[in-house]
């Protein structure tokens, strides 16, 4: 049941640049302390798990718990953005965001410290999925493109600087690993601030609102069944046993049950109807596809440029940005020129020719390639996933109707998000068990005795300490056994762009998403008044 509509509600006019751009001061804040949150605790962890005596399962569960919640909780923040105050739940999930902070950082026990790390990934589900939807609201499609690049250079910023900076924080003796957590809750409040003053939404217009709570549970339960069986299959079970059957079992079940509820409820958190539309499910396809390629694959290449090439981590953190600039430059480029002529698919196309090009190069890396030639490849890769990531969903974006932005926009997040924890668990598996084969193969052929120095599968060796002979072998182990993993997601990359190739090129709408509202409940009111008075 649709509330009425206020008669002395103005309607929403379309904002100018400088406006946009102050509003986006809070958004670019906010989804800053989302990356940093994912990415400041990957050279820390090791510390923090021996510091807290935790076990190897209990790091994997650090990692994982994050991770699960964010990805978990993508549609449930888009529907409620279709429903309530996107500015309030934007600044809503910034203060989880802090509140799991605080409570990581005074963490005295692994315990508390995984549950923190939900709490962080429930708020940096919400900024993921509500920065994007409340771009559209603002932004007609048509003038996105260009500010896709300010998106772009603080994911560049987030990703490269927060590996370096959580290695900082943790050698700085007066610092520690602490500050890893307690770093973001500056960004976070400065965000809330900012969103408040700058960022002006018209009111939702009151009307009953019946929340689809049990649909809500179906899909977290068993989207968090399939990521917690794709994230501990091959290193806490095999992923042939007992474990992968009741995990798989219990979460098709319940998604079947999702399907079930949600296509009789009222509200429900992913309307079944948007599958209809051909260029969201495409687009869809492409970004489960893009997080399998992209993720999955470049997610190892920190291992490669530590254990392979012998880099330290913070040389090894600086030696990605080739791949980031090339993202930052490509999605900047394709934004303006999208802005400028409305023509978007050929980009989409184009990038996903370039990213399945970059796979392959980087397929052909050993632990011999020098630095310049890989610098190429990924610049390659960063240049392909730039003009194809984000211009998925802003195609979305313009051919769904303005009530289902919040939907569309966080089913694609979600679909990216869960293809990059599919892609690094399923390669991640089969980077351990190649470099096992890589290893005992060249130890045997050595004459030196297999599994000793050299580890074992699922245990990274120590460089350092590994005598010179069986140095050499790991290291052409991890170099062959990671050119595989970007052989194995190039056919990914190659899907994705048979996707693309499909989805229907339309004009680019010149009206925001809130305009598209107004206008569309403005059609629905004149309907009604048509119908009453026949």
């Amino acid at each position: 049941m649709t509330a009425p509509q206020a008669p002395d509600a103005a309607p929403p006019t379309a904002m100018t640049n400088r406006q946009i751009l102050q509003a986006m001061s809070g958004l670019m804040a906010g989804m800053f302390v989302a990356i940093l949150a994912g990415t400041v605790v990957a050279n820390a962890l090791p510390t923090i798990i021996a510091d807290l005596g935790a076990s190897q399962s209990s790091y994997t569960w650090v990692v994982t718990a994050e991770l699960l919640a964010m990805t978990a909780t993508v549609p449930l923040w888009g529907k409620l953005s279709d429903l309530f105050d996107k500015k309030l739940l934007l600044q809503l999930s910034l203060g989880m965001f802090v509140v799991g902070s605080l409570l990581a950082g005074f963490s005295h026990g692994v315990g508390l410290l995984i549950f923190s790390r939900v709490v962080q990934g429930i708020g940096a589900g919400g900024l993921t999925a509500l920065a994007q939807v409340v771009m559209a609201a603002i932004i007609p499609p048509r003038r996105l493109g260009k500010y896709a690049g300010i998106f772009g250079a603080v994911f560049a910023i987030g990703t490269v600087a927060g590996p370096l900076v959580g290695g900082v924080l943790v050698d700085t003796s007066w610092l520690g690993w602490r500050w890893c957590f307690f770093i973001g809750v500056p960004f976070a409040l400065l965000a809330i601030a900012l969103l408040q003053r700058t960022l002006r939404l018209p009111a939702v217009a009151r009307r009953e609102v019946r929340i689809d709570f049990l649909g809500a549970f179906l899909i977290v339960a068993g989207v968090c069944a399939l990521l917690i069986w794709v994230t501990l299959a091959g290193n806490e079970f095999d992923w042939a046993s007992w474990q992968t059957a009741a995990l798989t079992g219990a979460g098709v079940l319940l998604l079947v049950a999702a399907v079930f509820v949600e296509a009789r409820t009222a509200e429900p958190v992913i309307p079944l109807g948007i599958f209809r539309n051909r260029t969201v499910t495409l687009t869809t396809v492409a970004s489960l596809l893009v997080g399998v390629a992209m993720f999955g694959g470049t997610v190892f290449l920190s291992q490669y440029f530590q254990v392979s090439l012998g880099k330290s981590p913070t040389v090894a953190g600086l030696m990605s940005l080739p791949m980031i600039f090339g993202l930052l430059v490509s999605s900047t480029v394709a934004g303006q020129v999208i802005s400028k002529t409305g023509v978007w698919k050929r980009y989409l196309v184009a990038g996903a020719v370039v990213m399945t090009a970059g796979l392959g190069l980087l397929s052909t890396i050993d632990a011999d390639t020098s630095f310049t030639l890989l610098s190429v490849y990924m610049a390659v890769l960063g240049i392909g996933v730039g003009m194809l990531m984000q211009n998925l969903v802003l195609a979305a974006q313009n051919d769904v109707p303005a009530g289902e932005l919040g939907a569309a926009t966080s089913v694609l997040s979600f679909f990216r998000s869960m293809g990059g924890t599919i892609g690094t668990s399923v390669l991640g598996a089969v980077l351990a068990g190649r470099v096992a084969s890589e290893m005992t193969k060249g130890l045997d052929a050595a004459g030196i005795p297999s599994g000793g120095d050299g580890g074992g599968e699922g245990s990274v060796p120590d460089m350092g300490t590994l005598p010179g002979p069986v140095r050499q072998i790991v290291e052409q182990a991890y170099g062959v056994a990671t050119a595989d993993l970007f052989l194995i997601a190039t056919p990914c990359a190659l899907l994705a762009l048979l996707t693309v190739v499909f989805i229907k090129e339309k004009p680019l709408k010149t009206t925001s998403g809130l305009e598209r509202l107004a206008e569309e409940a403005g059609a629905a009111t004149d309907t009604d008044r048509t119908v009453v008075g026949s």
